[in-house]
Order: structure tokens, then C-alpha cells, then sequence
């Protein structure tokens, strides 16, 4: 891995704690409000839309301009968005600056394209492994700047996250290269295609239209799950957010050490697609058996096989996305799969939202049980198609 690819990662590393910092106080930080559980979800969700009519333009855009230029466009829109919502004043406020953020919010897709630009192909698997290793090092550190955040004030956690963007912005100015050879751009852009048709067509696309499928629907429950995850580890499992922010921090460390070691472990032992398989399947398990039993040293066993074998999906996916596409299509690409995922972040709170009712604590683990179904579903059509995506040059057979 050369200079650039690791100034990249270490930008997407600080990006993900300005991310992470906010997963263990959003869903409390909307109860501050006097949110209910659905709008709550709607607050979610806001980001999400927000993200997915911006993202496949950016993406575009990044083809065309330079990730640079694209990236410094994103952070700072995280900047103001994030200390807008921890200064709001009421929940209009609050999701307006959701809504900034979604917006403005296409950075981790130039930072995937990015990733692309400064790897050779056989080495993909392994850079998207450490790129998917900065955001599970974010929810290490992330939680616990989170926590310590919380000792001011929820609302401190989202300045603490306008101010790890503000780092990342800084080291893009100043540090990072544009990745984008002058010959491997876009000649042509039409500023006023709002990339609606690909979108449309991108399931279609031959290869990466299943790909972009599959993680769709894998986003989509993925959400589901993180909906339903936060009320049932509070009010079922009666904890706080303290013990909920250290959660993270464990799953953090597990996913850093599944991308970093497991990934590069595997790719060497057996294929992209049975990697993919086998956590897919793991995390379907493990969302049925989350709610099985109410009890918390259980519920942190099966997260810990959760956490180990969820970080190697979104690595898998991503790879098989790149060496599917050409160079030059390579922001696109990446811009249509974030875009495809902006939409699962924005259903999965809703659908998560509207099945629970804070009378009844039951409800909370339905969430769980439907993702764990809808998981089993996807393994089924991954494995049936595994022939339309899977590249046979770079992949042991």
C-alpha cells in the first residue's frame, strides 16, 4: 500500500470517529426532544433521503472534478451540520441539520473511490479490508469520546463530531493528493442529471446490479437492526447509555480485528463470495437469537460472533463492486451503491419504528427477529446467484 492510500485512510479513520461518535446518543438525543420511537426513526431517516439524492451526484461529480475537491465539499458540510444539531434549540432544528448532513454527506463514497484509485486489483480485498478496519477503529474510539462528551451533554457529542470533521477537512486540505489521474476522468457531466436514470437502471447493470442488491437489502436490514438495537438494550435489557457506549466500544475492537487479521486471513484460503456467505448467515443468526432471551451477559455473547463475522460484509461487497467495474467508472459505482444504501438508511428506521410501541416492551424485539428473517432470505438469493458476480480472474475458484 503506498503514501496515498494510508493518508486516505487515516482521513476516513477520523471521519468515521466523527460518525461514530453519534451512534450511542442519537436515538437519546431524539428522546430529549420528546421524540417518539417513529420519529425518532424519521430523525434517522432524514440524513439517509437527505444522502441518497446527493450521494450519486457527488459520486459523479468526483469522476469528473477530482476526489479532492469532493471530499473537502462533504466534510464541510458535516462540519456545520453536526454543530447546528448540537446547538438546536428544538427538534426542527435538530432535522434540518440531519438533513445538511445527508446532503453533504457523500464522503464515504469518494473516500471508497479514492481506495480504488490507489490499489492494484489483487489488492482491493485487502484495502477495502482496512478501509472497513478506520470505521470499526471509529467505533472504538468514537463511543469513547462519545461518552466522554456525555459527561456535558448529549448535544456535546454532536460538537465532538463537528470537530473530528473539522480535523479530517484539514489533513484533506493539506495532506492528500488528488487520486484521480487527469486521463481517467469524465470528459462529459451534465450538472442538471441528478443521476435518477442510473439510479433506475443501476440494478440492471450487468454484475454489479445484483451486487448493488445485495447491499441494498443487507443495508436495509442492517438498519432495521440498529433501530430496534438501541431501545431493546435500554429498555428491555434496562441498561444506560454508559454500558450501551462500551458495547460499542467491544464491537469496535472485534470488527478492527476481523477486518484487519480475518480478512487478509481468508481471502488467502478460500473465495470473496463464501466469505460474504458466512457472514451474512452469522449475523441472520445472530439477530434471532439477540431477543430469545432477555438477559445481558447472553445478549453480549452472541454480539461478540455477531460483531466478528459482520465486519467482514461490507469489505466483501465492496470489493466485488470494484473489480466488477472499470476504472474510470469507479466513482459512479461507488456513488450508486452509497446512494442504494441511503435509501436502506432511510427505510429501515421507519419500518424498525412503526413495529414497536413504548407500552408494550415486547415490540422492541420484533425489529430483530424480522431482520434475522430478511437475512436468511438474502443468503439465499446471494448464493443462488454467485455465478452473474463473481470475477473469475481474481477470485480462487
Amino acid at each position: 500500500m503506498n503514501r496515498k492510500f494510508w493518508i486516505a485512510a487515516l482521513i476516513t479513520f477520523i471521519n468515521a470517529l466523527s460518525a461514530t461518535i453519534l451512534i450511542p446518543t442519537i436515538y437519546l438525543y431524539a428522546k430529549q426532544f420528546h421524540l417518539t420511537d417513529f420519529q425518532a426513526g424519521c430523525l434517522l431517516s432524514m440524513f439517509a433521503v437527505a444522502q441518497f439524492f446527493a450521494t450519486p451526484v457527488i459520486g459523479k461529480l468526483s469522476d469528473r472534478f477530482g476526489r479532492k475537491p469532493l471530499l473537502m465539499i462533504s466534510l464541510t458540510g458535516t462540519v456545520i451540520a453536526n454543530f447546528l444539531a448540537g446547538t438546536a434549540p428544538n427538534a426542527i432544528v435538530l432535522f434540518l441539520a440531519r438533513g445538511l448532513d445527508g446532503i453533504t454527506g457523500g464522503n464515504v463514497s469518494v473516500a471508497q473511490a479514492i481506495i480504488s484509485d490507489v490499489t492494484k486489483p489483487e489488492e482491493r480485498a485487502k484495502g477495502f479490508g482496512i478501509f472497513g478496519a478506520a470505521f470499526g477503529l471509529g467505533f472504538i474510539l468514537g463511543p469513547v469520546i462519545s461518552l466522554l462528551a456525555q459527561q456535558i451533554s448529549l448535544g456535546a457529542s454532536f460538537l465532538a463530531s463537528s470537530g473530528m470533521a473539522a480535523i479530517a477537512l484539514l489533513l484533506t486540505i493539506t495532506l492528500l493528493p488528488e487520486t484521480l489521474a487527469p486521463e481517467g476522468r469524465s470528459r462529459q457531466i451534465n450538472l442538471f442529471d441528478l443521476g435518477f436514470s442510473e439510479l433506475i437502471r443501476g440494478f440492471t447493470l450487468p454484475k454489479i446490479g445484483l451486487l448493488l442488491l445485495l447491499n441494498f437489502l443487507i443495508g436495509t436490514t442492517f438498519t432495521i437492526f440498529t433501530f430496534g438495537f438501541q431501545p431493546y438494550y435500554i429498555n428491555v435489557l434496562k441498561q444506560d447509555n454508559r454500558s450501551l457506549t462500551l458495547l460499542f466500544c467491544m464491537i469496535g475492537v472485534l470488527g478492527v480485528l476481523a477486518q484487519t487479521k480475518g480478512v487478509s486471513w481468508l481471502t488467502q484460503r478460500t473465495t470473496l463470495t463464501r466469505i460474504l456467505f458466512a457472514g451474512i448467515l452469522v449475523r441472520a443468526l445472530a439477530f434471532l437469537c439477540m431477543p430469545l432471551w432477555p438477559d445481558i451477559l447472553y445478549f453480549v455473547e452472541v454480539s461478540i460472533v455477531f460483531a466478528m463475522f459482520n465486519a467482514m460484509v461490507q469489505p466483501m461487497i465492496s470489493t466485488l463492486i470494484s473489480l466488477n467495474v472499470k476504472a474510470e467508472e469507479q466513482g459512479i459505482s461507488s456513488g450508486l451503491n452509497a446512494s442504494y444504501l441511503s435509501i436502506a438508511n432511510g427505510i429501515g428506521p421507519i419500518i424498525a419504528g412503526s413495529m414497536v410501541n413504548e407500552q408494550h416492551p415486547i415490540t422492541y424485539s420484533y425489529p430483530l427477529f424480522l431482520a434475522g428473517f430478511l437475512n436468511l432470505g438474502i443468503l439465499w438469493l446471494a448464493v443462488k446467484t454467485r455465478k452473474q458476480y463473481t470475477p473469475t480472474a481474481m477470485v480462487r475458484q
